[in-house]
C-alpha cells in the first residue's frame, strides 16, 4: 500500500486557493461512502446536491484523478477532499478496487499502451527526401529572419544608449511593446519575452542603472547569436534557447539521462499571457544536482500533477542541452513515488554566492536557480528580511515575496533547511521542513 502523504502535500496539488478551501469542506468522513484504498488506487463516493453521489478516484502512482462531478478543475475538490481524508488515515484498506475504479485503471493502461505504440510507429517512419528538403528550407528561412531581427535589435540598442535613458519612463512601455512584436515576427520569442517584462526595472530607485544593465545583457545575447559559430557547443545551445529556438522533447530524451533518487523539493504555479505554467524543482539524492520540470496548460485545463511535493522517485532525468543545464524531462521511472522522510541536502548560506557565481559564469542570462540552504535562520538586515548563516552572513529575501511569517513560525528561531529560488532581486522561499521533517509550503 502506498505510504500516506501529509496534508500540506495534498493541498499543494490544488489548482488554486479556492479549491483548497472547498476540499476542506468535503473532507469529513460523513460526506463519503463506499471508500477504499488498494495499492495505488484510492476511491470513494461523495454526497452531492443530487440523488447520486459523485464517484471520485485517484491513481496515487502519478497521481491522476477522475470524478463524475462537472468541475473543470483538476484535481477537483472531491478528489482533494478524498486525498485529505486518506492522509488523515480516514480511508479503510480494501482487498481490491471497486469495479468502476478497476475499469478506469484498465482504460488508463490501454491508453498508455496505445500512445506507446503510436510513438514507436512515428519513430520507425523514416522521413522522405522531400520532407528533409522542406525541413532544411524552413530552418534556413528562420535563421535568416532571426538574424535580421537581432541586427535590427542591435541598432535599436545603440540608438537608446546614444540618446540616453531619461525618457524611458514615458516612452519605454510603447517602444518595448512594439519591439517585442517585431521580435516575435522575427521568430525570436525568447528575446521578445525579455521586453514584455521590462517595466519591473522602474521599481528600483536606481532604475537607469538597472535598465542599462538589462540592455547590456540583451546586447550580449544578440552578439553571442551573431557569433555563435565561435562559441563552445553547450554555450551555443544556451544562446539559441535564450533567443527562442525550441528543443524537441524527442531530442532531449535521446540524450544520456542521469539516474538518481529525485526528491521533489518545491513547486510553483503562475499565469502569464493567459497560459498556466507549473515549475517543479527536483534534487538528486546522490548527485546533488537540481532539475526544473516545466509544464504548461491553457486556463481551465489541468497541469501535470505527476510530481508530488515531498516525495522522491527513482528515475532517469534528461536535461535540455546548455552551458548550465537546469530544465529537464523525466525519461523513465523505476517504481512509484515514495515519501521523502528527510530534507534534501544542500549548501550553507556562506556557500551560496559561489554556487550562483559558478552558474552565472556558465550562463550569464540566468534569472532563476533553485537552491537548498541548510542551517539557515530568519533575520533582518535593516528593513530587509534575510536568511542568516552561522557566521552572521545574510542573503536578502525577495521583497515581493512578502514577510516570511510562515517560515518564522515553522523554524521557531532554530536553524532550518529551506528550498529557495535565487533571483537577481533576492531569494524567494519555496518550502521548508519542520521539526518532524515534514515538508511545508511557504
Amino acid at each position: 500500500m502506498t505510504e500516506r502523504w501529509s496534508r500540506d502535500q495534498v493541498l499543494a496539488l490544488a489548482p488554486d486557493a479556492a479549491s483548497q478551501k472547498a476540499a476542506g469542506g468535503v473532507s469529513a468522513p460523513r460526506k463519503w461512502s463506499a471508500m477504499g484504498v488498494s495499492g495505488t488506487a484510492l476511491w470513494g463516493e461523495c454526497a452531492g446536491s443530487g440523488s447520486k453521489p459523485y464517484q471520485a478516484c485517484v491513481d496515487l502512482s502519478e497521481p491522476a484523478y477522475r470524478c463524475s462531478c462537472p468541475s473543470r478543475k483538476f484535481p477537483c475538490k472531491h478528489a482533494l477532499g478524498l486525498l485529505l481524508l486518506w492522509s488523515a488515515d480516514g480511508v479503510p484498506p480494501a482487498a481490491e478496487p471497486a469495479p468502476w475504479v478497476a475499469e478506469w485503471f484498465a482504460q488508463r493502461t490501454a491508453r498508455a499502451e496505445k500512445a506507446t505504440e503510436k510513438a514507436a510507429e512515428k519513430a520507425a517512419k523514416a522521413p522522405t527526401a522531400k520532407d528533409a528538403e522542406k525541413d532544411e528550407s524552413r530552418v534556413r528561412q528562420r535563421e535568416e529572419r532571426v538574424a535580421a531581427g537581432l541586427a535590427e535589435l542591435e541598432r535599436w540598442l545603440s540608438d537608446q544608449v546614444a540618446s540616453g535613458l531619461a525618457d524611458a519612463r514615458q516612452t519605454g512601455l510603447a517602444e518595448w511593446s512594439d519591439l517585442a512584436k517585431r521580435l516575435v515576427d522575427a521568430q525570436a520569442p525568447g528575446l521578445a519575452g525579455t521586453f514584455t517584462g521590462l517595466t519591473r526595472v522602474f521599481r528600483d530607485e536606481n532604475w537607469p542603472g538597472r535598465l542599462l544593465g538589462e540592455y547590456a545583457m540583451v546586447h550580449l545575447l544578440a552578439v553571442a547569436h551573431r557569433r555563435a559559430a565561435e562559441l563552445p557547443g553547450d554555450l551555443r545551445e544556451t544562446v539559441r534557447q535564450r533567443v527562442g529556438y525550441q528543443v524537441a522533447k524527442e531530442t532531449v530524451l535521446a540524450l544520456p539521462p542521469i539516474r538518481d533518487e529525485w526528491q521533489v523539493i518545491a513547486r510553483r504555479d503562475e499565469e502569464r499571457d493567459r497560459l498556466l505554467s507549473r515549475r517543479v524543482w527536483l534534487h538528486g539524492r546522490a548527485t546533488g544536482r537540481v532539475a526544473l520540470v516545466l509544464s504548461f496548460a491553457p486556463p481551465g485545463q489541468p497541469l501535470d500533477a505527476s510530481l508530488v511535493l515531498g516525495t522522491r522517485i527513482d528515475a532517469d532525468v534528461s536535461y535540455y542541452p546548455g552551458a548550465a543545464p537546469l530544465r529537464a524531462l523525466i525519461a523513465d521511472r523505476y517504481g512509484p513515488a515514495v515519501p521523502a522522510r528527510t530534507p534534501a541536502s544542500g549548501v550553507e548560506v556562506e556557500g551560496v554566492p559561489q554556487v550562483i557565481a559558478d552558474v552565472l559564469t556558465r550562463d550569464p542570462w540566468t534569472e532563476s536557480w533553485p537552491l537548498v540552504i541548510t542551517g539557515a535562520r530568519v533575520g533582518r538586515d535593516g528593513k530587509e528580511w534575510c536568511l542568516l548563516g552561522g557566521s552572521g552572513q545574510g542573503l536578502r529575501l525577495r521583497p515581493s515575496a512578502g514577510d516570511p511569517w510562515r517560515l518564522i513560525a515553522v523554524s521557531g528561531g532554530r536553524p532550518v533547511t529551506v528550498a529557495v529560488e535565487w533571483t537577481p532581486d533576492g531569494l524567494r522561499p519555496l518550502t521548508t521542513w519542520d521539526e518532524n521533517d515534514e515538508v511545508v509550503v511557504l
